[in-house]
């Protein structure tokens, strides 16, 4: 897709689709009033036949409207004015998206000239971009009968000439979240028959080629030269070889501590010898979520040459039922030396992360967070919506809140007290890695927590939001725009 920043008069634009837009009760936008002057009050009369009352996403397509210069008007419903948000705006411009003719190969957009209470229109070029991405993304399908190629190809937003300068900063950092969560959408919708820990290790070289990010892709003898017992004893069970992938984009000072995000890559999950159930189980190949996300968010900050110093860490591994397999009962020893009983070894997500997270200190962080697929408990507090944030250290979660309401990939800040530390209690290790039903999400997190003493540290749970399930299933790319966001805030500090 390409976009442009344009001004101009919306009557005067050659294009297949103008875009304006309706309130409830018939008032149209300053641009959907500049056509209807043009046209001799051809938006009115439509309005007064009742053909659209401006009611939240609804559309409408007039064709040979007199007078003007596009070949249609893309009327959307913005609903009542005084409750017209960002969140209103986003859902306006996917219905508009969505609602466009098959063969409108271009069109033009006019609706960031709407007022909205602390939104710049920087954040509103930026998010029309995101969300034009998404509302046209087609799943990387593997089928002998092509999707057919996009017929849209250009979009034109426009804007008034003095905001120029911000819309055009604002587009490139809308491609570059969009490109992030595309390649996120795309790693978690492969068969994992295709997307192993091998294919993860090669597109973490591609992005460093493409971006000069440093990488490092450490095979099974390297793996097991560093101690990593916990993260092995999840992959012994796969002929699938592990690999523990570690990417530096290095654009701010020397003296910058870098930022860690940490991500889960199990390419597939059977719950390893406490096998999962059957139903959905294809669904598990979304696991490496936190690790398509980590590559996601480097794409997208590579895409923006970021003056940060970030590092990404990806432990990743299927996890399987082979003889070799772990069992429950076995203790593990992990890279920081504590030991861990395996109570169950569906709980393996947490069992790559802590020696991933041990790793991590070698980089004298500033902060580090770690993103994971990792517990159904999450989904269960939460539902879709909203990823949960666990951390020691309250400042840092509210930057990755603060980011995720930025960017509408919202969290929702989740408790970890000591108290819920002793669920995990083990007679014959230094912890069990699962502390039963009650607080599962909590308890998950409080098993990180105990191999993240050493810096500033966050967990994401993504489990209900990487990916949707049913008639649209498929990847979703969250949390790449919280991660990114979260990052181009700390780069402007």
């Amino acid at each position: 897709m390409e976009f442009s920043i344009k001004n101009g008069n919306p009557e005067k634009q050659r294009t297949d689709c103008v875009i304006v837009g309706v309130f409830e009760g018939q008032k149209l936008t300053d641009s959907a009033k500049s056509i209807d002057l043009l046209a001799n009050k051809a938006l009115s009369a439509v309005l007064k036949n009742g053909d659209m009352e401006g009611k939240l996403n609804s559309t409408l397509v007039l064709h040979n409207i007199p007078e003007i210069t596009p070949k249609r008007v893309l009327l959307v419903g913005l609903g009542k004015p005084a409750e017209f948000t960002e969140k209103q705006y986003r859902q306006a411009v996917r219905a508009a998206i969505k609602a466009l003719p098959k063969g409108v190969a271009d069109a033009s957009v006019y609706l960031p000239e709407i007022a909205i209470n602390n939104a710049s229109i920087a954040s509103k070029v930026s998010h029309l971009v995101e969300v034009t991405m998404d509302a046209t993304y087609q799943v990387n399908a593997i089928k002998s009968k092509k999707p057919e190629p996009k017929v849209l190809t250009k979009i034109a937003i426009h804007v008034e000439k003095a905001d120029n300068q911000q819309a055009e900063v604002a587009l490139k950092q809308g491609l570059a979240i969009s490109a992030g969560v595309g390649l996120a959408k795309d790693l978690g919708n492969l068969p994992p028959n295709i997307c192993t820990p091998t294919y993860l290790g090669e597109q973490a070289k591609k992005l460093a080629k493409q971006y000069g990010f440093k990488v490092e892709v450490l095979e099974k003898k390297e793996i097991e030269k560093l101690g990593m017992g916990s993260f092995l004893g999840v992959a012994q069970g796969s002929v699938e070889p592990p690999r523990f992938i570690v990417l530096q984009h290095l654009k701010g000072k020397k003296t910058q501590k870098p930022t860690v995000l940490v991500g889960k890559g199990i390419t597939f999950d059977t719950g390893g010898i406490s096998l999962k159930p059957g139903s959905e189980m294809d669904e598990m190949k979304y696991d490496m979520c936190g690790a398509a996300s980590v590559l996601g968010t480097f794409k997208a900050i590579g895409e923006m040459d970021l003056a940060i110093n970030a590092v990404g860490l990806i432990a990743t591994c299927e996890n399987m039922p082979d003889a070799g397999a772990i069992k429950p009962g076995d203790i593990l020893t992990s890279m920081s030396g504590q030991t861990i009983e395996v109570l169950n070894t569906d709980a393996e997500g947490r069992l790559i992360l802590c020696d991933a997270l041990t790793y991590a200190e070698r980089f004298e962080p500033a902060a580090v967070v770690d993103i994971a697929t990792l517990t159904g408990a999450c989904v269960i507090a939460l539902g879709h919506h909203a990823s949960a944030v666990f951390s020691n250290n309250d400042a840092l979660a509210h930057e990755l809140l603060a980011a995720g309401e930025t960017s509408h990939d919202r969290a929702w800040h989740m408790p970890m007290w000591d108290d819920y530390q002793n669920q995990l209690d083990s007679n014959f290790a230094d912890m069990a890695n699962i502390g039963g039903r009650a607080g599962g999400s909590i308890t998950a997190a409080c098993f990180l927590s105990r191999y993240a003493k050493k810096y500033d540290w966050a967990h994401l749970d993504i489990a209900g939001t990487a990916w949707k399930s049913g008639k649209e299933k498929g990847g979703t790319g969250r949390p790449v725009p919280l991660l990114t966001t979260f990052l181009i805030k700390r780069a402007a500090r």
